[in-house]
């Protein structure tokens, strides 16, 4: 695929920094510039080889890029879009990678001049870590991305954007952006959602006995708040409904308990165990 000459990255934590790792290894893009609003940060993203260079001032971070991802918290997008907005360069293709998608395009997609483009994104991997320590070369390699687009989409930049995360290691599949955020209130913000409910209900006498299982149910807990904060509030109609569908299951649940229907509760182990089992071993 054609290279991109300029890229900016605006956050080069775990989700950027791979990103730039993953561009700069595979050939991908000429030059990579990450901004942040820590020096410390940067530098840990440059000397990691995450960009090429470094700046604290977006705006002049975005001067001359012909791509430039926003990988910020979700809640940052549009202030800092509005900040750039006047040194996009004619044909830049501006893109996400946040993990709501109908809110975060209606917002930012008009922002965009004419002549360039927005595409949204969401590329699915990473992980409860943050910062530029974490970040890979191979954090996308066989995982999905989800690509947003609208009827203003133009199709080069749609299919240049696919072309990219494909050459990085990633199934793209294409989605509305509501459509986006209500199959991924069921798998992403859910779970996440439930997770730390999980931790609040253990009590005081219950913590020394948490063991390995508890450790693992509740992994995506240890995510960062304020950015999953932004995540649930801007898919805050489709998690709420999520969770209603959910309290339904837990109350089937707790009926056959009551009754102690143990031919209830065994069903209901044993096909979430032929469901998960046969979704977590689908070939990548």
């Amino acid at each position: 695929m054609m290279s991109w000459n300029r890229v900016t990255i605006i956050g080069v934590g775990l989700v950027g920094g791979s990103l730039g790792l993953a561009l700069k290894s595979r050939g991908l893009a000429r030059h990579v510039v990450g901004v942040g609003h820590r020096q410390s940060s940067l530098d840990e993203a440059r000397s990691l080889g995450a960009a090429d260079e470094t700046t604290l001032d977006p705006v002049a971070g975005v001067r001359e890029s012909d791509l430039v991802v926003l990988a910020t918290p979700v809640g940052r997008f549009r202030e800092i879009l509005q900040k750039v907005v006047p040194a996009l360069s004619p044909g830049t293709v501006v893109m996400d990678v946040g993990s709501t998608k109908a809110a975060v395009v209606a917002a930012l997609e008009p922002l965009v001049p004419p002549g360039a483009a927005f595409v949204g994104c969401h590329p699915i991997a990473g992980s409860e870590h943050r910062g530029a320590a974490h970040a890979r070369a191979d954090l996308f390699s066989r995982a999905t991305c989800v690509v947003t687009p609208t009827d203003r989409t133009p199709p080069e930049a749609l299919e240049r954007v696919k072309a990219m995360w494909q050459a990085v290691g990633m199934t793209v599949q294409v989605l509305s952006p509501a459509m986006h955020d209500r199959l991924l209130a069921e798998v992403s913000h859910l779970p996440h959602a439930v997770a730390a409910a999980l931790v609040h209900v253990v009590s005081r006498q219950a913590e020394p006995l948490v063991g390995p299982g508890w450790a693992d149910t509740t992994r995506v807990a240890s995510g960062d708040a304020a950015l999953w904060r932004d995540i649930l509030l801007t898919n805050a109609d489709e998690v709420a409904a999520a969770l209603e569908r959910f309290q339904g299951t837990l109350a089937a649940l707790r009926s056959a308990l009551r009754q102690k229907d143990a031919a209830k509760v065994e069903a209901f182990l044993a096909e979430s165990k032929r469901r998960r089992d046969r979704l977590v071993s689908r070939p990548s």
